[in-house]
């Protein structure tokens, strides 16, 4: 489980390093210039990774709850 945690770092990791390497209008995605693409793209990964997280923790199961 504590492997898991580890992803938590990911997507704030994007939106510090992404500006960096992703800093231009072109190409545009979705209508959106790449870096507003990515950071939009980073905030609904960190959703999808604190789901993920909140799910395979063992603290937040119910006793008898099997998964």
């Amino acid at each position: 489980m504590k492997h898991l945690r580890w992803l938590a770092l990911l997507p704030p990791a994007g939106m510090l390093l992404g500006p960096y390497f992703l800093n231009r209008v072109e190409p545009m995605v979705l209508g959106m210039p790449l870096l507003l693409a990515w950071l939009v793209a980073c905030t609904v990964a960190t959703s999808g990774i604190m789901a993920l997280i909140y799910l395979t923790d063992p603290a937040n199961r119910e006793p008898g709850d099997e998964a």
